[in-house]
């Protein structure tokens, strides 16, 4: 590797954190410099992902206060914060004010919902809290790399697993305006998506052989959908979520309804999202309905389409973990480097997961 850029997750003992750890451990041109906990430093990294012994080795974790003193000055760092919503952004302030006195250019790929919103009181009124770094804010922008060709600005907040799910299957339907704009949307997700802590919804008893949605029409992430689709599309959205807890680990099934304002045939539709996402490495329209082993644990996306009876439904499967975080995240920074966008992310999925 030559002049490589060195790499920071905040916040790295959770499955976000670890699944970061296991991407960039194989990416070309990021060098894990620091591996950043506040409840594990000091602890080996493969004490608390055994996966990643052969990776790590007697690697440890940081601690917030020390991280940066193993970097030099006048360098690159690409900085990634799993941290939680709420603790997130004040993070990444300190970070970025430590790799400011040592004069090092930065690009931050926040994996937390706090830069997902530009506005400081719409984010604050759906999560209930101080946002922890309301000057960063115009720093950021969101939103998933197939919908921004470019950007000025320096740093991102990466969508959430579900919302990237149903980004990445309305987007270019709302952008059509062959459909209104109020999206019913259902997905399923794994028990990964709830994090590492345990929790009664997320317990193995709970969720084996079992199904059940919750939050109905409540959920936080629906105006989250809502606000960047209409970013990317240009059309205002209204999005009814009802969300579901699967019997399995991870991955995220989302269905997206809508009704059409014309004719349209799965043809027609299909060719639509295919020209869409002609230019993206990491989506596949599929014929027929995709399946969610064929993406889990890989940074790709299977979308599928249906047309009838003056409404269409499009289907939407990726690894809540890897696309819609850690492997995402990765796929900004590339951006964001000037890198090629799939730098590290082009393993096959395992399939029968």
């Amino acid at each position: 590797m030559s002049n490589p850029i060195k790499a920071v997750v905040l916040g790295a003992t959770g499955y976000v954190g670890g699944e970061l750890l296991r991407l960039l451990y194989q990416h070309p041109q990021f060098e894990v410099t620091a591996a950043v906990s506040a409840s594990r430093k000091g602890e080996t990294i493969a004490a608390t992902f055994p996966n990643l012994a052969a990776a790590y080795g007697e690697q440890c974790f940081k601690c917030y206060e020390d991280w940066i003193d193993n970097i030099d000055a006048g360098g690159q760092l690409a900085l990634f914060s799993a941290a939680p919503h709420g603790a997130s952004a004040a993070l990444v302030a300190t970070s970025l004010n430590k790799a400011a006195q040592k004069n090092l250019e930065v690009h931050v790929v926040d994996s937390s919902a706090d830069f997902r919103f530009a506005n400081q009181s719409e984010y604050e009124a759906i999560y209930g809290g101080n946002h922890g770094a309301p000057e960063l804010l115009s720093q950021f922008h969101s939103g998933v790399p197939e919908h921004i060709d470019s950007s000025d600005l320096p740093h991102v907040g990466h969508p959430g697993c579900f919302a990237t799910a149903v980004l990445l299957a309305a987007v270019p339907l709302i952008r059509s305006g062959l459909t209104e704009s109020e999206l019913f949307v259902t997905g399923t997700t794994g028990s990964t998506g709830s994090g590492r802590k345990p929790q009664p919804g997320t317990h193995h008893p709970e969720r084996h052989s079992n199904l059940y949605a919750y939050k109905p029409l409540a959920h936080r992430h629906a105006p989250e959908m809502a606000g960047l689709t209409e970013a990317a599309s240009g059309r205002k959205t209204r999005v009814h979520f009802v969300p579901h807890s699967g019997p399995f680990a991870r991955g995220i099934y989302a269905t997206v309804q809508a009704r059409t304002t014309t004719d349209i045939s799965d043809k027609q539709l299909l060719m639509l999202f295919e020209k869409a996402y002609a230019d993206a490495p990491f989506v596949e329209i599929v014929t027929g309905t995709p399946r969610l082993t064929n993406v889990v644990a890989s940074n790709h996306c299977q979308i599928g389409v249906a047309a009838g009876e003056g409404s269409v439904v499009i289907m939407s499967t990726i690894d809540n973990l890897v696309k819609g975080a850690a492997g995402g995240a990765v796929q900004w920074m590339n951006r964001l480097w000037g890198l090629p966008e799939t730098s590290g992310l082009t393993a096959a999925a395992p399939g029968w997961t």
